[in-house]
């Protein structure tokens, strides 16, 4: 039963073509006006969290040129701050990673202060709010960043289109901003026949969350001209080479494979000589692939099946891996294999001081998988180990009992932004079975996480309007 706009509850089967696309257009209306409520919601919810009121100002953490780490701003120039550690209750209500949840906000305080034609236009109903938040995400990380009078000026040209403009239209747009207003601050001598611009549209991208069930992942790659037919030359040789070699796989894998061998450094030759280390030596290929597999299994031996055959888990982007890809990866002559040892993380492993030892940290890695905030998806190796209840370090010198020992039920991963945000608000967790959390926001909402995910165990808030409760001991 759907019901209409226009009256009571009907069966969709019921309705007529006409009736059926008029009902689709009033539900896409609702959605871009939910949408632009959202925007809306950021906005406020912004407003009632300037930084003095929680903490420092929220801004992007993330990891810049050569792997150093750098702080963008959550919204350009112009815009109000934000307190850091406000961003975490909104981003678990609307059930996103609190990195998503700092990107919304930003986006808003984009539009509302920077962008104000667009966004008179989003609740109109006139741009839908995700071609708003494209725009908003180009302004603030634009390079070099973009004053308020030139965001300004990017404002008015998309608002006279009404926001449809594509994503090479809008790198453009902005490129042309950067010049107009006079921001290019690259090398003056440069010379512009080398192509390098202050936005570059040049990427090699790997989309490792969205991986399918066959063991594949999408790679996508903004070229240069000369960069891009190369490489389309190379891949065409690699596929016919593959054919050649007895390949009966269709031409668009052989090119994908093709593409792994270049990276891999493998040739042709190689491929005659797989296996024989006194090829390898011969011509001085070097060790191409280093492949770390954690594979746990139960005393029934019992393995996940799916229909492309029995499939384990890579720590790595928790990613599904296929056992026959296992095999060909080791089948490699030039993989090094590493064997690691079976870890029980049923186990309930101690250690007597507040330090936790490699044994026990890698256990927690494992199962947990990623850190254990709501919808946090960081990977649980470069998260910190926290101690769920606060170990004593003055318990054995008073003779009191340790009432956060270090032991595995009383560890989990967090990474450094959560566990800032546990140690210096009123966030709080516990553990309620081995790997599984229960968490309490500052306002009073709960949520259930394990290693499968986050799901909220209090769907209907009595304390929606209550202010948020006090800070607890770190």
């Amino acid at each position: 039963m759907i019901e209409t706009l226009a009256g009571p509850k009907a069966d969709v089967e019921d309705l007529s073509a006409s009736a059926l696309l008029a009902l689709a257009r009033d539900r896409k209306a609702a959605e871009d006006r939910a949408a632009a409520d959202v925007l809306e919601v950021a906005a406020r919810w912004a407003d009632l969290h300037p930084p003095e009121s929680i903490h420092t100002a929220a801004s992007f953490s993330g990891s810049g040129r050569y792997g150093l780490e750098h702080e963008e701003p959550i919204a350009g120039e112009g815009c109000p701050a934000v307190a850091e550690f406000c961003i975490a209750e909104l981003g678990t209500v609307l059930g996103i990673s609190s990195t998503t949840a700092k990107r919304l906000i930003g986006h808003a305080l984009e539009l509302r202060h920077r962008l104000p034609r667009l966004w008179a236009q989003v609740h109109a109903g006139q741009v839908p709010a995700w071609r708003a938040r494209t725009v908003a995400e180009a302004t603030i990380h634009a390079t070099p960043s973009l004053t308020v009078e030139a965001a300004r000026w990017v404002d008015t040209q998309v608002a006279a289109v009404a926001g449809r403009i594509g994503p090479a239209q809008l790198d453009r747009l902005v490129a042309e901003t950067i010049k107009r207003h006079h921001l290019d601050t690259s090398d003056a001598t440069a010379d512009p026949e080398d192509g390098y611009l202050s936005v570059d549209p040049r990427h090699a991208t790997l989309h490792d969350q969205d991986v399918h069930y066959a063991g594949t992942m999408r790679f996508e790659a903004e070229l240069d001209i000369a960069d891009a037919l190369d490489l389309d030359r190379a891949l065409a040789h690699g596929a016919e080479t593959l054919k050649a070699l007895g390949s009966a796989a269709p031409l668009d894998a052989r090119r994908s494979a093709a593409l792994g061998d270049l990276a891999r450094t493998q040739t042709a030759l190689d491929l005659h000589a797989q296996g024989s280390t006194a090829a390898r030596s011969e011509y001085g290929l070097p060790i191409a692939r280093e492949v770390v597999v954690h594979a746990h299994f139960d005393a029934s031996l019992d393995g996940l099946e799916t229909v492309f055959g029995s499939t384990g888990r890579m720590e790595e982007g928790q990613r599904l891996v296929l056992l026959d890809q296992v095999k060909h990866w080791c089948g490699d002559s030039r993989t090094k294999v590493t064997v690691k040892p079976v870890i029980d993380l049923t186990a309930e492993l101690t250690s007597p001081g507040y330090d936790i030892p490699d044994r026990i940290r890698e256990q927690v890695i494992l199962r947990d998988r990623t850190c254990v905030f709501p919808w946090c998806t960081r990977p649980a190796r470069g998260c910190d180990i926290d101690h769920v209840v606060p170990f004593d370090h003055d318990a054995d010198t008073e003779g009191r009992p340790q009432p956060g020992p270090t032991v595995s039920s009383n560890l989990a991963p967090e990474c450094r932004w959560h566990h800032r945000l546990k140690t210096h608000t009123a966030w709080r967790y516990e553990v309620t079975a081995p790997g599984v959390y229960k968490w309490t926001s500052p306002h009073g909402h709960r949520y259930r996480r394990d290693r499968i995910g986050t799901i909220r165990i209090d769907t209907t808030s009595t304390n929606a309007g209550s202010e948020p409760a006090s800070p607890g001991r770190p």
